[in-house]
């Protein structure tokens, strides 16, 4: 099986948690009980030693991890409960929870959403390009919540594949910010390609980075921070994170571009919500639209910024 190598050195104010946690928090694609297995197996390194998951990091820690690169079989059917906002011969349109990868990859080959609409689905999902993402045409992070589409049919797949490369496809999300908008509202334009240096990371600027649009409004303003809509043009990966990040307001919560644990601990990763998903229909051409209601931590989350901050 192949593998990739990662490094990660442990910087002030990161010391004192498990290994198992300290990597589940850089690697959020995959869940810390894979990565938990990796420490097991020996795949992960501090210095020249294996330790156990138990280990606690400490400042100058050189973590060291091998991952799999690939898996040789097709996801398999799980009785997972779905939120399903719409669903018809050709489509479905989803609400995604929170902490559900959207489709297997190394460290989440189970419990992803494509396990999920393969039960419910059945035989009745597009293939698509890849045969671990049957059906599945745009992804959202793992720790983003909110409304995604899957296809039924190949002829669904291509006419929405076709929509999306054209950007013509409706997508609003809500986030909570860091810091105070200087402008209501405004246009971050800036090409997002792999971190040269922390291959996690994507990055504005770098060489051969594809171009990427996010429009942003806000809508609420807090002491320390903003409640926001952005509207993308594009879809690239962690674009939004990536292009708030960039203009010194990263999304709350987010451990990746943000400055790490906040204030608030109840969070899980990145306060985002895809909200609104809009298309024409594979099959009647028509325009439709769906909203995913906010998830109840991110009620909560506005709730305390206005009745504490």
């Amino acid at each position: 099986m192949k593998v990739k190598e990662l490094k990660f050195e442990v910087k002030d104010g990161e010391s004192n948690q498990r290994i198992d946690q300290y990597l589940s928090d850089r690697l959020s694609d995959y869940s810390r009980t894979f990565l938990n297995r990796m420490v097991k197996e020996k795949n992960v390194q501090v210095g020249s030693e294996h330790v156990k998951p138990s280990y606690r990091v400490n400042v100058g820690d050189i973590i060291k991890i091998e991952l799999p690169t690939e898996k040789n079989h097709r996801p398999l059917p799980e009785d997972i409960p779905l939120n399903i906002l719409y669903e018809d011969d050709d489509i479905i349109v989803i609400n995604k929870p929170k902490g559900m990868v959207v489709h297997p990859a190394p460290g989440n080959y189970t419990h992803t959403l494509v396990n999920a609409l393969l039960f419910h689905c059945g035989d009745h999902l597009a293939a698509g390009n890849d045969k671990m993402r049957p059906g599945i045409v745009h992804r959202i992070d793992k720790d983003t919540t909110g409304a995604l589409v899957a296809c039924k049919n190949d002829p669904a797949f291509q006419s929405l594949s076709s929509q999306l490369a054209a950007h013509t496809i409706t997508r609003r999300y809500r986030a909570v910010c860091y810091g105070d908008l200087k402008d209501d509202t405004g246009t971050i334009e800036g090409n997002i390609g792999r971190h040269p240096i922390n291959r996690i990371k994507m990055a504005c600027g770098v060489p051969g980075g594809k171009s990427a649009v996010t429009h942003y409004r806000v809508l609420e303003r807090f002491h320390g921070y903003n409640y926001i809509e952005c509207q993308l043009e594009t879809g690239r990966t962690h674009q939004i994170r990536v292009h708030m990040a960039s203009i010194r307001h990263p999304l709350l919560g987010d451990e990746i571009y943000g400055p790490g644990k906040s204030a608030f601990k109840h969070l899980q990763g990145q306060t985002l919500h895809a909200m609104v998903l809009g298309f024409q229909h594979p099959v009647t051409g028509e325009y439709i639209e769906f909203t995913a209601p906010l998830p109840e931590y991110f009620t909560n989350l506005l709730k305390k910024l206005k009745n504490v901050l």
